[in-house]
């Protein structure tokens, strides 16, 4: 008796799922880095710096050079590179993040960061 009213149920779920889903697939994926080299002039802290960068394709990173600060502004180099190439370069949704050390010589802040 019991397999009676199993078998009514169970065509009763499978026919309440072949109707149509709010779900949406996509098989796109993730919107690709912008790899093109740039030279902006970036305004920060009441101040015009050069922002320089180029992208390395056997690093996947960016080359990034900043010139036009002192040797103590390392958090403020790294702050100008990293956002701006989260606005110039990543995908919507993702920032620029440091890669390695920063280097300073010669006036310009030298720094590998990426997209994530």
């Amino acid at each position: 008796m019991n397999r009676f009213i199993v078998i009514p149920f169970a065509a009763v779920l499978l026919a309440a799922c072949a109707g149509n889903s709010n779900v949406k697939i996509t098989h796109n994926g993730p919107a690709a880095v912008q790899t093109k080299s740039r030279s902006e002039p970036i305004f920060y802290n009441g101040k015009t710096y050069r922002l320089d960068y180029e992208f390395v394709e056997s690093d996947t990173a960016f080359d990034m050079r900043v010139s036009g600060m002192g040797p103590k502004q390392q958090k403020d180099a790294v702050a100008v590179a990293t956002s701006a190439l989260g606005y110039f370069a990543c995908p919507e949704g993702q920032k620029g993040h440091l890669d390695g050390q920063p280097g300073y010589a010669a006036g310009v802040w030298k720094l590998q960061a990426r997209c994530g």
